[in-house]
């Protein structure tokens, strides 16, 4: 019988697999014949309907399976072919195919065997987002009667994992109605241990958990609604929830370990959505959650650290479920998380912190299966370090750095004693020769490292720390290497984290260890720790230090790259990359030697995004050394030449990543490299646009031309002897890129290049403004990506700064060409434009297309009163909104007088700025956690937060907003292709704003006051205070 629960198993899922291809296999027809018996009726007909459309009726489509005896005749009439149809031809004189099919398979939830029961459960649930409740009503009354009936356990556990489907999809109508009469039968189960095994009272708290979410989720509309209807449930689910967790935690008992993670994530619901609530109820979880904590840790020590016992990892129950030790603590350290951020719920552990933190730091050891993994696998080891990968040790540095955020000063010393007690007791681990005492002094040493910057602002700890790390550093650093490797990996990684506090000496040591490991015959993790010092002290490291070592630590990186693979070639580029950037003057003299490696490394691997960029930016180091730019541009040059001439006979990516290569040679590059540059590539990469279909080249090769024409400027047009010719063949790449009918992603990057064409070659453009306004439109409305539109719109903002003083002139032009479904290309522009302005980014991008609505708005052109724009969104219901309804009512949005969408889109511009400089004033402000029953809106509190100003800024304020645009910004958008020759590049974006609203309110008062009064309270308040300046 376990072979053929088996096959109903893999046969439920090939259907899953064919269902929208409503076609039976041979092969699956075969396995049900072999189980078309009476028992496995209910799976048959299952099977049928899992082969239609999901949401479509059985009713509704022809059939061949006869109700009486389905299997069988369907199989006799399908095997007569190789694939056909199952259809259904309802006789008049059964039971609705519909009705039958619900009802037997309602029937089989109680069969024994759980896999059975876990496919009719999915079958159950599926037809049920469908049918239930208006075609179904007798669902649930039928689920609750099977749940209460305690003499039929597998009907009980079938009924609880079809609930538990069920109420994961359900809606805010739904649950409201449910929920009285629902958990009262649950909170029978999870409370009657004697009566039902850990399994079923588990699926009961997994299905509370799925109705308070949506509770939850209710809460933010609702607010009232859901706290009466879970104020009387609150105190029981609490004690029964305390009674779960007061017991020890036992080993090798994932049932256990499961209904403690489903517990935990209801309480988590109830801190996050009902906290009012919760708070004052929470009082009985606090001892049996601390029992939880600090007992599960022995389990994990023995468990996962030590390896004595089976901590389940990677295994899961017959629903699918993880039943590991390692996500039950991973889900215990997210409900602490929850606890420690929470301001009401904080004080709770306040008087506890330092013993929390102690036993959090237990479970950052090193697992037995995470030592055997990394020992084989450094790729692995690399990739787990950087990535943040799910894991126990991750999720327990996310509550170290919540606790300093939510305690401060306290948070800090109770890390910094906790690492003394836990160095202390792995110091005695090593005296008595125990074998795992370098866990504990390693995980140490990581929880000081994920939390070094919080560490390294308190100026108070920051000394504690740089001694007690000098102490262990010279202690551990004489224990063997290859004992140790990953206590040696660590040891390096801490001091390039805390090397501010430690002294210079001490520093230096460890830098020329790494720079000896790198090649030495040492364990990979210690490789692997050494390259991670490196890329962080080589760039403050003395140069004359580095002048006697950088020739050996580059001979040895490079040996080291020739032997790397994946995340360690990631790892070693990284170093490489920043080893030539300190090297200075002495990486011009090794540059034969490692341009050729870098070179072959991208060639081999230029379809690998990750590492064909890793080497790029190698080269472009060596490319910034002095003396160093006409050796590589002479290397490179030869062997892109006939790559680029013959696109067609290249294998794929290397196009893309040669055309990439050459852009990166033209970066700053002087006059003579363009020219060099400029000879090889400037024909073929013209040839590449017009006639390639694959987009990535396309994408690069508009890249490349941009970069050529920014750096060749008026020259390059004659340097072919033509110019003419030069100037047809951009204009055919304009043309081609402009296509309305071309895909979106061809032209992605055609206004970096429309961009150089303007602002280098203004004059020749000026013959062909209109064609090009008018391409711009069309390719606009074609436009199926929001990055493109925005691109397009920053080529308008800047032509509207090249017509001042004009600027009526170029409205006239956009009023003068037609566009598609609008009354002028003016008015489209400025509903694209208004539409799309919030979602532009970059520091460049922004202060060139802001500037621009000022001057059309200061423009006072009559046109600017014809034409309106989306204003802001109509909230058409009251509720959530789900997906169903989203199509059913669209979004709605008001249209206003385009003056008054782009006085709004200045006053914004300020508002955000404002709070960046509100953010860096106090960074400790915790926006997302203040009670909306005991605050106003955010915009109101940003401008209580600039009152200090006594209704007055002063310049020191404005500089800083400033100062804090420019910094937040130009951190993660910096295109220098855009912005490098423009001098609005340089214009200061508040400054403009605030000389920009007084002369527009002095100059036209009646025009500011009419559109001042249509802004909302916090557009008008950042109005007023710039004004009073």
């Amino acid at each position: 019988m376990d072979n053929k629960n088996t096959i109903v198993f893999k046969t439920l899922a090939n259907f899953q697999g064919v269902r929208h291809q409503q076609t039976i296999g041979t092969s699956v027809l075969k396995d049900i014949k072999k189980l078309a018996k009476p028992r496995f009726l209910p799976l048959n007909l299952l099977f049928s309907y899992c082969a239609l459309k999901p949401g479509k009726k059985l009713s509704d489509v022809e059939t061949d399976v006869v109700c009486d005896n389905p299997p069988n005749d369907a199989l006799n009439s399908v095997n007569k072919n190789e694939d056909m149809e199952v259809e259904v031809y309802p006789d008049s004189d059964v039971e609705d195919p519909d009705a039958l099919i619900r009802r037997l398979l309602l029937s089989s939830l109680d069969d024994p065997y759980k896999k059975i029961c876990t496919a009719v459960s999915v079958a159950v649930a599926s037809i049920a987002q469908y049918d239930w409740p208006d075609d179904w009503p007798e669902l649930m009354p039928l689920i609750l009667s099977l749940i209460n009936d305690q003499t039929k356990k597998n009907a009980v556990h079938g009924a609880l994992r079809c609930l538990a489907l069920i109420s994961s999809d359900m809606d805010d109508k739904l649950v409201p109605e449910i929920v009285p009469v629902l958990f009262p039968c649950l909170h029978a189960i999870v409370s009657s241990p004697q009566n039902y095994d850990t399994y079923l009272r588990s699926k009961a708290v997994t299905i509370v958990y799925n109705c308070t979410s949506m509770l939850g989720v209710m809460s933010g509309v609702y607010k009232t609604d859901t706290s009466a209807l879970i104020l009387p449930m609150l105190q029981p689910w609490m004690d029964q929830f305390s009674s779960i967790l007061n017991h020890r935690v036992p080993a090798e008992d994932p049932d256990d370990w499961s209904i403690r993670m489903e517990v935990l994530k209801c309480l988590s619901q109830f801190i996050q959505n009902f906290p009012g609530l919760a708070e004052t109820r929470f009082i009985v979880i606090v001892g049996p959650l601390w029992q939880t904590f600090v007992s599960s840790l022995e389990v994990y020590q023995r468990s996962s650290i030590e390896g004595a016992e089976d901590p389940y990892d990677g295994r899961y129950d017959s629903d699918g479920a993880e039943k590991s030790l390692e996500s039950f603590v991973i889900q215990l350290f997210e409900f602490l998380l929850t606890i420690v951020g929470s301001p009401k719920f904080a004080k709770v552990v306040a008087n506890n912190v330092k013993e929390l933190v102690y036993y959090t730091i237990g479970f950052l050891q090193m697992t037995e299966q995470q030592v055997h993994t990394w020992s084989l696998d450094a790729n692995q080891y690399v990739a787990d370090e950087d990535d943040n990968t799910y894991s126990c040790r991750v999720s327990g540095a996310l509550l170290l750095e919540e606790v300093i955020s939510s305690c401060g000063s306290e948070g800090i010393e109770a890390i910094i004693d906790s690492a003394k007690r836990r160095i202390s007791e792995s110091q005695q681990g090593k005296d008595s020769s125990s074998p795992g005492w370098w866990r504990l002094r390693e995980a140490t040493l990581f929880a000081l490292a994920s939390v070094s910057e919080q560490l390294l602002q308190a100026e108070v700890s920051a000394l504690g720390i740089g001694n007690i790390l000098e102490q262990i550093l010279t202690e551990d650093m004489a224990t063997g290497v290859h004992e140790y490797p990953f206590l040696y990996a660590r040891l390096f990684s801490s001091v390039a984290k805390f090397s501010s506090v430690i002294k210079h000496k001490v520093t230096e040591h460890f830098l020329y260890a790494a720079i000896k490991s790198v090649g030495m015959d040492v364990p990979p993790p210690v490789k692997v720790g050494a390259c991670r010092a490196l890329s962080q002290l080589l760039p403050d490291a003395d140069r004359g230090f580095l002048h006697s070592h950088v020739l050996d630590l580059f001979s040895s990186l490079t040996e080291l790259l020739n032997n790397a693979s994946d995340e360690t070639m990631h790892l070693v580029l990284e170093t490489l990359q920043v080893t030539v950037k300190a090297g200075h003057e002495l990486s011009a003299s090794i540059e034969p030697i490692i341009s050729p490696i870098i070179l072959n490394m991208w060639a081999s691997h230029v379809s690998d995004p990750f590492i064909s960029i890793d080497a790029l930016e190698v080269l472009e180091a060596i490319k910034n050394v002095p003396g160093c730019i006409h050796a590589l541009v002479s290397r490179v040059l030869p062997y892109i030449a006939p790559i680029l001439s013959n696109p067609l006979q290249q294998p794929d990516g290397l196009v893309s990543g040669s055309l990439d290569l050459v852009t990166m040679l033209l970066k700053n590059a002087s006059i003579e490299v363009v020219k060099a540059v400029y000879e090889v590539s400037f024909d073929p990469v013209i040839r590449i646009i017009l006639q390639s279909d694959d987009h990535s080249e396309m994408q690069n090769a508009t890249q490349c031309l941009a970069a050529l024409v920014s750096g060749g400027k008026q020259d390059l047009l004659s340097w072919c002897g033509d110019p003419g010719f030069t100037m047809r063949s951009l204009l055919d790449v304009a043309s081609r890129l402009l296509d309305p009918d071309l895909e979106s992603s061809g032209s992605l990057f055609v206004g970096s290049y429309i961009l150089q064409l303007i602002l280098h070659l203004p004059s020749q453009m000026a013959q062909h403004i209109r064609d090009l306004v008018a391409a711009l439109i069309r390719r606009m409305q074609s436009s199926q990506i929001s990055g493109l539109k925005s691109s397009l719109l920053l080529i308008f903002a800047r032509l509207v700064h090249m017509s001042v003083p004009h600027i009526e002139q170029f409205i006239d032009l956009l009023v003068s060409i037609p566009a598609e479904g609008h009354i002028n290309s003016f008015a489209y522009l400025m509903f694209e434009w208004t539409r799309q302005q919030g979602e532009i980014q970059g520091a460049y991008q922004i202060k060139v297309t802001t500037t621009a609505l000022a001057l059309l708005i200061s423009s006072r052109h009559a046109e600017l009163g014809n034409v309106t724009v989306q204003g802001h969104l109509i909230k058409t219901a009251v509720g959530i909104t789900t997906r169903s309804r989203a199509r059913e009512v669209p979004d709605q949005w008001t249209l206003e007088p385009l003056p008054t969408k782009i006085m709004a889109i200045l006053a914004d511009t300020l508002i955000e700025i404002q709070e960046q400089v509100v953010a860096g004033e106090d960074e400790d402000t915790d926006w997302e956690e203040v009670d909306t029953e005991d605050a106003e809106t955010d915009q109101d509190l940003l401008y209580s937060a600039s009152a200090k100003l006594h209704g007055r800024p002063t310049y020191e304020y404005l500089d800083a907003m400033a100062k804090a645009f420019d910094e937040d910004e130009d951190e993660d958008y910096e295109d220098e292709l855009f912005s490098g020759a423009d001098p609005l590049n340089e214009i200061n974006l508040v400054n403009y704003l605030v000389e920009f609203y007084v002369k527009f309110s002095q100059r036209d008062r009646p025009f500011f006051d009419n559109l001042f009064q249509s802004l909302t309270k916090a557009q008008q308040n950042a109005i007023q205070m710039v004004l009073k300046r």
